[in-house]
C-alpha cells in the first residue's frame, strides 16, 4: 500500500443550490430481499441534495487541484428536519475531460478510518487509464475524522477492544465504563453513526455532485460500506471494486469470532514453512518444534512477562501481539525469533534487536460506534463468558480474545438492523489468501451474497489489503475500473515468493482493518 499523504485541511462550507432530477431515496435490490424501514422522501432530502459544494484547495501543502468541502447531511435519516452533521469531501479532477466517464468514490476501511486523502493515495497507484476516467472522490464517513467525528474521550486502554480471558471480570467493569463514557460524550448521536447511514450520505453525496451513478474503491471495511450502499441503492451502483472484503452478514461480532479459528490455519502453514527454513531462524526443524518454540515463549511470558519495547507481555499479551504476523511467514518468524530472544533475556527494543512493529490502531471511538451501532449484540455477559471458554479451548491462539465482552454489550440498542445483502449488482471482489483482518473466508462469503459479482483470489497471497501488491489481480482492477468490463469468470492469480510482506508495508488497519 502507499504511504498516506497526512497534510492539514480546510473546514470549507457549503451553500444551496438545485442539482436537477437528483434525490437520495433507497430501493430493494431483489424481490424478496431484507430490506430497511421505508425510504425517507426525495423532498425531504431535496434541501441536503441540492447543495453546491464551495470547493478550496485542501492544504498549503497539498497540490491546487486536491479540493474539499463540507457537506451537511442529516444525523438521523427518519428525521431529516432534524440535527444536521458535516461530512468533509475531497476531490482530484480528471486532468481529461473528454476521457472522463464520472466519479470514482473510496473508503479505506476499518471502521473508523477516515478518508479525505484517499484521492492523493490511489491517483499514484493507479494507472492513466483509469484515472482519466474519473473524478476521484474521498470522504471522512460520519462520525469520523472531520466528518462531526464522535469523541468518547477514551485512553489507552479502553482503546483496546479484544482482551484475554484470564481477565474477563475486569473486562465487563471496562467495557461497561467504556459504553458508559461514550453515551455521556456523545448522547444519542452514536446510534445514527452506521453503515448504513454513511451509505445515505454516500448517495446524497452522489447527488450534490450531480452524477446518476458512482463508481467505488474499498478496502477491508471499506468493501462492507460498498456492499451495503448496492444493497440500498442498486441502480446507483456502477463500478465497484471491493478489496480485502468482510462477510456481511457477520457484521459486527462475527468479524472478531472468524478470526479464531482463522488464525489457527495461519499458525499451522506459518509452522510448516519456518520448519523449512530453520536454517535461518533456529526455531525448530519439524512444525512440532516450531509451535512448541512459540508456547513455550507464552508460557515463558505468563511466568514472567516479556520485557518489548519498554512494554511487559505476559503471554496474552505475545497472542495477541503476533496474530497477524503469522499470515506473513517471514515476518512472524522474525517477531518470534527476537520473542524468543526476550525470553532468554536479551532485551528487545532500543537496547537489544529491533522488533518489527505493527502499525498503531487508531483512536477506537469512531470504529466502535460503527460496530455497536451497526446491529444488537448479546446482551447476557455470560453469553460471553461462555463463548470465550469455549474458544479458548478450541483455538488456543486467540479465541478467548475474539468472543470476550466490549462496549456493545452495554450500547444503546441499534436503531435498525444491520443489511442483509442479496443482489445482483456487478462487483469485483478482490482478495488475498492469507489475509490476517478479512480471512479469504470472508470474502468468499461476500462473494456469494452478491450473485453479480466475480472474485480474483491471490493464491499464497499475504497480507491485508490487495491493489498495488500484486500485477495479475491489479490488471483485472484497472481493466474493469478503465472499461467497465469484468472478468469472465473467477480468476486465481499467483503470489510472487519474493515478494512476502513485512509489517513495515502492511497499512494500518482499523480494529476490522
Amino acid at each position: 500500500m502507499q504511504r498516506r499523504v497526512l497534510v492539514p485541511l480546510l473546514a470549507v462550507s457549503v451553500m444551496a443550490a438545485l442539482a436537477p432530477g437528483l434525490a437520495a431515496t433507497e430501493a430493494a435490490a431483489r424481490p424478496g430481499a431484507r430490506t430497511a424501514p421505508a425510504a425517507t422522501s426525495a423532498d425531504a432530502l431535496r434541501p441536503f441534495t441540492q447543495q453546491k459544494p464551495v470547493w478550496k484547495q485542501c492544504g498549503s501543502e497539498t497540490p491546487a487541484a486536491f479540493q474539499c468541502a463540507t457537506l451537511k447531511v442529516p444525523l438521523d435519516y427518519r428525521a431529516p428536519r432534524g440535527k444536521r452533521i458535516d461530512v468533509a469531501i475531497s476531490r482530484l479532477r480528471t486532468s481529461a475531460p473528454g476521457k472522463r466517464h464520472g466519479v470514482l468514490l473510496s473508503n479505506p476501511g476499518g471502521p473508523g478510518n477516515p478518508g479525505l486523502e484517499l484521492p492523493i493515495e490511489l491517483s499514484s497507484r493507479l494507472p492513466q487509464q483509469v484515472t482519466d476516467r474519473y473524478d476521484l472522490i474521498g470522504f471522512d464517513p460520519r462520525g469520523i475524522g472531520r466528518s462531526s467525528p464522535v469523541r468518547c474521550g477514551l485512553d489507552p486502554e479502553e482503546n483496546t477492544l479484544l482482551r484475554p480471558l484470564r481477565t474477563f471480570d475486569k473486562n465487563v467493569a471496562l467495557a461497561r465504563a467504556t459504553a458508559d463514557k461514550c453515551r455521556k460524550k456523545e448522547g444519542s448521536t452514536l446510534r445514527h453513526i452506521t453503515t448504513r447511514n454513511t451509505a445515505r450520505d454516500m448517495d446524497v453525496l452522489r447527488a450534490v455532485l450531480g452524477e446518476r451513478k458512482i463508481s467505488y474503491f474499498g478496502t477491508s471495511y471499506g468493501t462492507a460500506l460498498g456492499a451495503v450502499y448496492t444493497q440500498m441503492f442498486p441502480r446507483r451502483a456502477d463500478r465497484f471494486v471491493l478489496d480485502s472484503a468482510d462477510d456481511p452478514q457477520r457484521m459486527w461480532r462475527g468479524m472478531f469470532q472468524v478470526w479464531g479459528p482463522e488464525v489457527e490455519r495461519a499458525f499451522e502453514r506459518w509452522t510448516k514453512w519456518t520448519a523449512a527454513h530453520d536454517a535461518t531462524y533456529r526455531l525448530g526443524d519439524t512444525p512440532a518444534a516450531v509451535s512448541k518454540s512459540f508456547w513455550d515463549v507464552v508460557a515463558r511470558a505468563d511466568r514472567d512477562p516479556l520485557l518489548v519495547d519498554g512494554t511487559r507481555l505476559d503471554g496474552a499479551g505475545v497472542r495477541d501481539l503476533t496474530r497477524r504476523d503469522f499470515y506473513t511467514v517471514r515476518a512472524g518468524a522474525q517477531r518470534v525469533v527476537q520473542l524468543k530472544e526476550a525470553a532468554q533475556g536479551s532485551p528487545a527494543g532500543p537496547e537489544g534487536p529491533a522488533l518489527p512493529r505493527s502499525p498503531r490502531q487508531p483512536d477506537a471511538s469512531g470504529a466502535l460506534t460503527v460496530a455497536c451501532s451497526d446491529a444488537s449484540w448479546p446482551r447476557d455477559i455470560q453469553t460471553y463468558r461462555r463463548d470465550s471458554i469455549r474458544d479458548a479451548h478450541r483455538y488456543p491462539l486467540y479465541g478467548d480474545f475474539v468472543s470476550g465482552v466490549t462496549p456493545c454489550a452495554f450500547w444503546d440498542k441499534a436503531v435498525e438492523p444491520a443489511t442483509v445483502v442479496d443482489n445482483d449488482v456487478p462487483v469485483l471482489i478482490v482478495h488475498n489468501e492469507w489475509d490476517s483482518q478479512t480471512p479469504l473466508v470472508t470474502g468468499q462469503a461476500m462473494h456469494r451474497q452478491l450473485k453479480g459479482s466475480r472474485m480474483v483470489t491471490v493464491d499464497e497471497g499475504e497480507g491485508h489489503g490487495v491493489h498495488g501488491t500484486n500485477r495479475c489481480a491489479d490488471a483485472a482492477v484497472n481493466s474493469y475500473l478503465a472499461t467497465g468490463k469484468m472478468p469472465a469468470a473467477d480468476v486465481t492469480c499467483r503470489a510472487d515468493a519474493d515478494k512476502r510482506r513485512t509489517p513495515s508495508m502492511l497499512p494500518a488497519p482499523g480494529p476490522l482493518g
